[in-house]
């Protein structure tokens, strides 16, 4: 059983000016879990970084608690907090003439006293978060010759290599492509289970949060904080409500979102698996609406036994066109429908 780590109660955060307080969202009430990896999601501007700089201590609160296991964040002092929460930032460490060993090294300090030299114990925990990053082959790199992919997985050893209870990530994948974010996510789902730590995370990458994470926070000016599985979230219609914009559609069975065109013509899709599907993705980007369920004059054969490579268009009038590609099929429904 996963327990609660961090419990937050009617907490408010913002900022405190000479004159006047700027509140960007208030009466937060949430826990979140070891064991799990925790999303935050929320369109620009609505206050992500702000709440993670708060749970992280780097900003005070403007009212509320946040506790850490049991105990206000208030109660502990700098070096007690840099044994419970560690954090890795957005931006691209800006680190030289170091390699990989010594950085990760670098998250041993809250323990290492003033000179910060590495005893047995404190080398073998540096070995072992290498290790359980994935990254035991880059070890006597220096940073600056990593790619952004690497440097990340680095920054996350040196959280590990910290030993604290929790993680916060501030745009883990910012720097990434799309592969290696996919892969950096799998990496934080894959080390919350495996060392039982709290893991929370705002990222903009909505398709992958929605797919890996075992909670989602979803953060509105207007609504406040939802939270939970993205499963549960999309069966209330939670997820719908907070991300669906002009151009965007959620898709409920499958618990993603898509793109949404407008739609001008039907045409019947007669066939199987993977191709129609292809056939079908591909008229949808041109406004045409292709499924096996609509009955319209017109026809597309996908799977046709005599010529299984190829697409077949049945004009309502009874011409059948044959195409070698859906890229050819497309340009004779265009002709066929006069779409521009």
């Amino acid at each position: 059983m996963n327990k609660e780590t961090i419990r937050i109660d009617k907490l408010s955060i913002g900022y405190a000016g000479k004159s006047d307080v700027k509140v960007v969202a208030q009466d937060i009430c949430a826990s979140i879990f070891s064991g799990e990896l925790t999303c935050l999601l929320g369109a620009n501007g609505v206050g992500k970084s702000t709440l993670l700089r708060t749970l992280s201590a780097f900003q005070p609160k403007l009212d509320g608690n946040i506790f850490i296991e049991g105990k206000e964040i208030s109660a502990f002092t700098d070096k007690q907090l840099s044994r419970m929460i560690s954090v890795v930032l957005t931006e691209k460490p800006d680190v030289r003439n170091m390699t990989v060993t010594e950085l990760v090294g670098l998250g041993r300090s809250p323990y290492t006293g003033f000179w910060g030299t590495l005893q047995k114990e404190d080398k073998e925990i540096v070995s072992r978060s290498i290790g359980l990053v994935g990254i035991s082959a880059l070890k006597d790199r220096m940073i600056q010759t990593l790619s952004d992919g690497e440097r990340q997985k680095v920054m996350i050893a040196k959280a590990l290599a910290q030993e604290t209870p929790v993680i916060y990530l501030d745009e883990p994948t910012a720097f990434l492509d799309y592969p290696s974010k996919v892969e950096m996510m799998q990496l934080l789902h894959q080390l919350s289970r495996k060392t039982d730590k709290t893991i929370f995370l705002s990222t903009h990458d909505l398709e992958l949060a929605l797919q890996i994470a075992d909670k989602i926070w979803l953060m509105d000016k207007a609504k406040g904080v939802r939270i939970g599985t993205p499963e549960d979230l999309s069966l209330e219609g939670v997820l719908g409500q907070f991300f669906t914009r002009k151009g965007i559609v959620f898709d409920a069975e499958a618990g993603l979102f898509k793109v949404q065109n407008d739609v001008h013509h039907q045409v019947r899709i007669e066939g199987k698996g993977i191709r129609r599907a292809m056939v079908a993705k591909a008229l949808y980007r041109i406004g045409v609406l292709g499924s096996r369920d609509v009955e319209t004059a017109e026809v597309i054969e996908t799977d046709r036994k005599e010529a299984p490579d190829g697409f077949f268009f049945h004009q309502a009038a009874g011409q059948v066109t044959a195409c070698h590609s859906i890229e050819e099929l497309l340009q004779i429904v265009k002709t066929y429908y006069s779409i521009d």
